[in-house]
């Protein structure tokens, strides 16, 4: 009996992750053989492509032309990335008043005091 051994199998996501990782390691706009490269060269080029059209489709990369091909860009920072993961996640479920509040009870308690500070911000902000 020979001992083939299949390639690990990636959790969902993960190369989603692994590709903003390294764009956000970028000093600028790169394109998908850059991002490939990164990566280590494993994945195939129309992969690359694929993950990043899914990243612009979920708003969470941009691209514009470079001659007969695109520039990738991160949208936004680490911070701004979690929380688009988060709304997308809340936005999925049919009782938001239940997922919310799970969340909130979940926290630990400077957790809960920092969201509730940020949200009296928010609030003084809105009256303005």
């Amino acid at each position: 009996m020979t001992d083939q051994r299949r390639p690990r199998r990636r959790g969902r996501g993960e190369l989603e992750t692994l590709v903003l990782s390294a764009l956000r390691e970028a000093d600028g706009p790169e394109n998908a053989g850059w991002v490939r490269e990164r990566l280590g060269g494993d994945l195939a080029y129309t992969t690359v492509i694929t993950i990043l059209t899914r990243l612009l489709a979920k708003g969470a990369v941009t691209r514009e032309r470079s001659g007969r091909s695109f520039v990738w860009t991160p949208a936004s920072d680490r911070a701004g990335l979690a929380a688009h993961r988060m709304r997308r996640v809340l936005d999925g479920e049919g009782d938001r008043r239940a997922v919310l509040a799970s969340f909130v009870t979940s926290l630990e308690p400077a957790d809960e005091r920092l969201l509730r500070e940020l949200l009296g911000e928010a609030e003084e902000t809105e009256e303005k």
